[in-house]
């Protein structure tokens, strides 16, 4: 294993030994090692897409979690109203790397048998990165569309707002292609950035955009300290502290969008929206209403689907560029790119991400000795 590197005042670690260091602090956190594998293998893989933001930087945030019973290890989640083609699931707070999967292979095992399925899964940990259960859904060559809301998380101002009413709230979808093939993932927050970025800024990494915080004043900056507000010594920064608020991308469009997910993951699952005015501060989890599709229910079992899709990517892709040089690509192609790169390079953590990962894993119980070891 390759240890650390330093460079471009960032740390650049190999995945498999953060891989191992993570699986280790879940482990010590009480995780069991197939449940502390899972985590580490989503966050790493997070990362290794490009999405710093759902990756790493979480390990410290999610031991607060499981220490203060905000998230639960080692939780089966339970299937509550059910038919041929829906499933209710409540997550029991567990962690959503592993709730999350469970209720995808749920809805997998459901569309598979009759052509469509949808789940409604409340009370999960956080999901991580969306585009996992969207690529989980594609290997089973299932079309999916996963919205998901975040209870008790209010981090964004509406389109025309100041104060903070919603949460960062994704939106994903999948489409399969022929075996051995990427599927296309779209993956996005319905805000300028998700709050793991502007931790990430925070933290010393990539900066945010200009527009992606609108401070308790109303100015608009890309400065994201306003998110978090002032920071204890040995406090982790919690977005739920700061006086301003991230800003939903695409001011009313992306506005409109997050208040769908809201009604969509939050409402019709019930699990719950982002706060009311009788409950503004409800408990943390996450809601993901999920639809899957099989082509094959829509007549396309001569392949004719990935044909048209593909020959559609085709005449995109045709279009000129608007840089000399550049490239129009569609979604998740940019993901891939990273991950090339990063399987190569090592995954880039700012300073201080990265020593508060270590930091974790020794508080976990994990000998320092042992976390040399791992990066020998």
């Amino acid at each position: 294993m390759t240890p650390p590197l330093k460079k471009n005042d960032s740390i650049y670690v190999q995945i498999e030994p953060l891989k191992s260091i993570v699986t280790e602090t879940f482990k010590h956190s009480g995780c069991s090692p197939e449940e502390a594998s899972r985590i580490a293998v989503r966050l790493s893989g997070a990362n290794l897409r490009g999405h710093d933001s759902h990756g790493v930087i979480r390990v410290p945030r999610y031991v607060d979690y499981l220490k203060e019973g905000k998230q639960i290890a080692g939780v089966t989640a339970e299937i509550i109203t059910e038919s041929d083609i829906l499933a209710v699931i409540d997550g029991k707070f567990g962690f959503g790397q592993t709730v999350g999967e469970q209720a995808v292979d749920i809805g997998i095992k459901k569309a598979k048998a009759n052509g469509i399925a949808i789940t409604a899964l409340q009370n999960a940990g956080h999901l991580g990165r969306i585009g996992d259960w969207a690529e989980r859904a594609a290997a089973a060559d299932l079309v999916s569309i996963h919205m998901v809301n975040v209870r008790g998380s209010l981090i964004v101002a509406p389109f025309g707002g100041i104060d903070r009413r919603m949460s960062t709230s994704p939106f994903c979808a999948g489409i399969p292609l022929n075996d051995g093939e990427d599927p296309i993932i779209l993956d996005m927050a319905t805000s300028v950035v998700a709050e793991g970025k502007a931790l990430v800024a925070l933290k010393g990494g990539k900066p945010l955009p200009d527009d992606a915080i609108i401070t308790d004043s109303g100015d608009v900056t890309g400065d994201p300290k306003p998110l978090y507000g002032d920071t204890n010594q040995g406090e982790f920064p919690n977005p739920s502290n700061g006086p301003g608020a991230l800003r939903a991308f695409g001011n009313h469009k992306g506005s409109g969008l997050n208040f769908l997910m809201e009604m969509m993951a939050g409402a019709l699952t019930g699990s719950g929206c982002a706060g009311t005015l009788s409950e503004p501060q409800r408990r943390f989890c996450n809601g993901m209403f999920s639809m899957y599709f099989s082509p094959n229910a829509f007549g396309h079992s001569d392949n004719s689907f990935v044909s048209e899709v593909k020959a559609y990517v085709e005449f995109l892709k045709s279009s000129r560029p608007t840089e000399v040089g550049g490239e129009v690509l569609i979604p998740g192609e940019k993901e891939k790119q990273v991950m090339a790169e990063r399987l190569k390079s090592g995954l880039p953590l700012a300073p201080e991400a990265w020593e508060d990962i270590v930091k974790t894993a020794r508080n976990s119980g994990m000998k320092q000795s042992n976390i040399d070891l791992i990066l020998q």
